[in-house]
């Protein structure tokens, strides 16, 4: 009952005196002059200010300042509290307790464990995400609580040392001993596994992205902290030189590289097939395409149309024909086994001296190599050998196979 009104006096103390502690919590000091020595003392009892030495001016406690900035969403001051171990170290001591407690059934000390258990986890991931939130204000604000660039390329490496600090100690958390250590224990899994894995992969996934930003984010700054040098270099030039003109380079032979730059008068034309704009004038062309085609399958003449002798030798020419490029493949795939090196299938063409199409050749390799069965083809490594169309963007042209073991 004490502690409960001990709490109320102090919120309501914090309540009437709550411009007292802002004009402190923003100036940094309090005045003394301006306030009652009683109110002072009272506050002072009360935890809310201090005095670091016998003559140093009153200055809020730091639990109070903590709480303006966490309620306040005042980045200018926070630091990030990268000291996990030490609180890994009380769950874990706190989840022995609960134990040790719950096997002497003592279920009133087990329930209290168990409630600064939970507190001390939540305090952690709330911890974890305050100093993420912290970053990112700082960032989305382009550390605006600075004035200077090169402030602001201090405050940017300070800020990727606390990312990489907490990194480090996030590599603390190991799930197989906090799993070791809860048990069989629903609530232990609960709060050691479950709570604090959902907020270390939230906290690891937001920290990558802040890296990323806080890199792009230090580049911009100096390329500015550049362009002013440059400017202020310039307006020193004319400062010491203040009847400087620049001259005609156009008129000179030789003309320094930096004037001597022109733009492209044509860009290199290319079809874009994604462009979404472009789409229906696409189809247009490409229906017309086909309404050609068939209108010259309509002119063919009827002497064509009729039908004709189909001769069976020819069939199995076509036939024999395609099995001696089956069997040409497979020989191909028996001599990279045999050899165990790896050979292009163009190579093996020269090699042997066989009369077949380049290009069909390539097809029938590929369709060797995917008609084989899954288990099959994990013997194999093929690669395609080529280039990218010049045009047409994602078409790859492939102008040869090399086939080997893996």
């Amino acid at each position: 009952m004490n502690l409960h009104q001990a709490g109320v006096s102090l919120l309501k103390a914090l309540s009437r005196h709550s411009d007292l502690i802002m004009q402190t919590y923003l100036s940094g000091s309090l005045n003394e002059n301006e306030h009652s020595p009683k109110v002072i003392d009272k506050l002072m009892q009360l935890g809310v200010l201090w005095r670091p030495e016998p003559d140093a001016e009153l200055r809020l406690k730091q639990a109070v300042r903590n709480l303006l900035e966490s309620s306040l969403h005042d980045e200018r001051n926070r630091q990030i509290d990268a000291n996990i171990g030490s609180s890994l170290a009380g769950l874990k001591t706190l989840a022995q307790h609960y134990k040790e407690a719950l096997h002497l059934q003592k279920f009133s000390d087990a329930s209290a464990y168990l409630s600064d258990l939970t507190e001390h986890v939540y305090q952690l991931t709330e911890s974890l995400e305050n100093s993420v939130r912290t970053l990112f204000s700082r960032i989305n604000n382009e550390f605006g609580y600075v004035g200077s660039i090169d402030a602001k390329i201090r405050e940017n490496q300070l800020a990727q040392e606390q990312v990489s600090e907490l990194l480090n100690q996030l590599e603390m958390f190991q799930f197989d001993q906090l799993s070791i250590e809860a048990g069989s224990n629903r609530e232990l899994r609960h709060l050691l596994v479950v709570t604090l894995q959902q907020s270390f992969a939230k906290v690891t996934r937001e920290l990558a992205v802040v890296q990323a930003r806080l890199l792009a984010l230090l580049g911009r700054f100096r390329e500015f902290k550049g362009r002013t040098q440059l400017l202020k270099g310039f307006l020193l030039h004319l400062e010491q030189q203040p009847d400087f003109a620049p001259k005609n380079y156009s008129q000179f032979s030789q003309v320094p590289l930096l004037f001597n730059q022109a733009k492209a008068i044509i860009n290199p034309a290319a079809v874009d097939v994604f462009c979404t704009a472009q789409e229906h004038d696409l189809q247009e062309i490409v229906g017309k395409l086909k309404a050609i085609h068939r209108h010259q399958q309509a002119n063919i003449d009827d002497s064509e149309r009729k039908a004709q002798q189909i001769l069976v030798e020819q069939q199995a020419e076509v036939e024999f024909k395609e099995d001696i490029l089956k069997q040409a493949a497979e020989a191909y795939f028996c001599q990279v086994i045999e050899t165990g090196q790896s050979l292009t299938a163009l190579d093996y063409l020269k090699q042997n001296e066989l009369a077949f199409d380049a290009e069909a050749w390539l097809y029938q390799v590929i369709g060797e190599y995917q008609s084989l069965p899954l288990e099959e083809q994990s013997y194999f490594a093929i690669d395609t050998i080529g280039h990218d169309h010049p045009i047409y963007n994602g078409n790859f042209v492939i102008q040869d196979l090399e086939l080997g073991l893996r």
